[in-house]
C-alpha cells in the first residue's frame, strides 16, 4: 500500500467502479491521488524490488535445500511466502541466457581474413594509389599490383569447399533445375529444398565454410531458450502420463513442479558458468571437482524432488525418473533436429 493521500471521489480510475474502500474491489486498484513526487516514485521502485529480491531468495533457498517443497507448497495453496513460479522462471531463464551467450558469442567473421602480410585489411582498402603501389610491390618482387589482382591473388575464397548437407554439389539452382526437368534425379520436397538452400547459402556466404559455420552455430546457440521453452510443457507431460494414477495431481501440478525443476537447473548452470570462468584465472584443480559435483547433484537434485512431491517409494521413484530422463532425451533430440533444421533455413 502506499502512502498518498486516498482520493475523496469513489469512482475507480482504472475500471470506473464505485470503491467502498481504499481498492477496487473489481480491478485491485488504489484509490489514490494521481499526482506523485519524483521521491515517491524513487521509495515505490525500492519497496518492489526489495519485495521481489526477499521473495526470490527465500524461495531460492527452500528450492536448493529442501527439493521438491516449493512445488508442493504451491500445490496445497501456501503460494503468498514465495515468488511466483512463472516470473521466477523468467527471470532466472533471463539472467541465464544473457550471461550464457555474454560467455559463449560466436564471432560470425571469425575465420574472416582481417590481415595480409602484417597489414590490416582496412588500412590496405584506405590506401591510395601511390601507397598501395608501393606496398603491393613490396612483396610482388617490386611489381606493383592493382586492387582487383591483389584481390583476386590474396583475399579470394574462390578456392573454399563451400557446405553439402545433401550429398549434392550443384553450382546453381538453374544447373539443379535442368537436371530435375530432364528426370535424371527425382527428388521429394524435402531434399529439394535442402539443396535449393545450400546452393543459396554457398551462392550467399561465397564458400566460406567457416563463415557458414559461424553463422549456423550462432542462429542454433540462440535457439535454446526457445527449444528448452518447448521442452518444459513436454516434460510436465511425460510426468502426468507416469503419475496418471495419482489422481490428486492435475497437469497444472506436474507443470510447476517441471518450472521450479528447470529454475534450480538454471541456477546451478549459472554457478558451474561462473567457476569455469573463474578457472581461466585461478587455475584451480578442486574448481574441476566442484564443476563435477554439481553436475552430479543435478541429477540428484532431480530424484530427490520427485520423491518428495509426488510421496512414492525408493523403487518406483527410481523407474520413473530413468524412463523420464531417457524420453525427455528423446524430445530433446528431436527438438534440436527441428531447430537445426530451421537454422539451416535461417542462414
Amino acid at each position: 500500500m502506499s502512502h498518498l493521500r486516498e482520493r475523496v471521489e469513489k469512482n475507480c480510475l482504472n475500471c470506473n467502479a464505485q470503491v467502498a474502500g481504499r481498492f477496487c474491489q473489481i480491478c485491485g486498484q488504489e484509490n489514490i491521488e494521481v499526482v506523485e513526487t519524483t521521491w515517491h516514485l524513487i521509495t515505490h521502485f525500492f519497496n518492489d524490488f526489495t519485495h521481489f529480491d526477499g521473495k526470490f531468495f527465500s524461495t531460492l533457498r527452500y528450492l536448493a535445500f529442501k527439493p521438491g517443497f516449493v512445488s508442493s507448497e504451491y500445490m496445497y495453496g501456501r503460494r503468498g511466502s514465495y515468488l511466483n513460479p512463472i516470473r521466477m522462471y523468467l527471470f532466472t531463464s533471463a539472467i541465464f541466457f544473457f550471461i550464457f551467450f555474454s560467455v559463449f558469442n560466436i564471432d560470425e567473421n571469425l575465420n574472416a581474413k582481417t590481415k595480409f602480410n602484417n597489414e590490416g585489411i582496412s588500412a590496405i582498402e584506405k590506401m591510395d594509389s601511390t601507397t598501395f603501389a608501393s606496398y603491393s610491390s613490396s612483396f610482388n618482387n617490386g611489381i606493383p599490383m592493382t586492387r582487383e589482382t591483389f584481390k583476386r591473388q590474396n583475399l579470394s575464397e574462390d578456392d573454399s569447399t563451400g557446405i553439402s548437407f545433401s550429398g549434392s554439389d550443384y553450382k546453381s539452382k538453374k544447373e539443379y533445375d535442368s537436371v530435375l526437368a530432364l528426370g535424371v534425379k527425382k527428388h521429394n520436397w524435402l531434399t529439394r529444398t535442402l539443396i535449393y538452400r545450400q546452393i543459396e547459402i554457398n551462392e550467399k556466404y561465397k564458400k566460406d565454410q567457416g563463415k557458414i559455420l559461424n553463422t549456423f552455430l550462432n542462429i542454433l546457440v540462440h535457439s535454446f531458450p526457445q527449444m528448452l521453452f518447448l521442452s518444459l510443457p513436454l516434460f510436465a507431460l511425460i510426468l502426468q502420463l507416469l503419475y496418471i494414477r495419482r489422481k490428486q495431481y492435475y497437469y497444472t501440478n506436474h507443470l510447476i513442479f517441471s518450472i521450479h525443476l528447470y529454475i534450480f537447473i538454471f541456477i546451478v548452470l549459472l554457478t558451474i558458468i561462473g567457476l569455469t570462468q573463474l578457472k581461466t584465472y585461478l587455475h584451480w584443480s578442486l574448481i574441476n571437482w566442484i564443476i563435477g559435483f554439481l553436475f552430479v547433484f543435478l541429477f540428484y537434485y532431480e530424484y530427490r524432488s520427485m520423491r518428495n512431491f509426488y510421496q512414492q517409494g525408493r523403487g518406483k521413484t527410481i523407474l520413473k525418473y530413468l524412463i523420464l530422463n531417457f524420453l525427455h532425451l528423446v524430445i530433446i533430440s528431436i527438438l534440436f533436429i527441428i531447430f537445426i533444421f530451421f537454422s539451416l533455413l535461417k542462414v
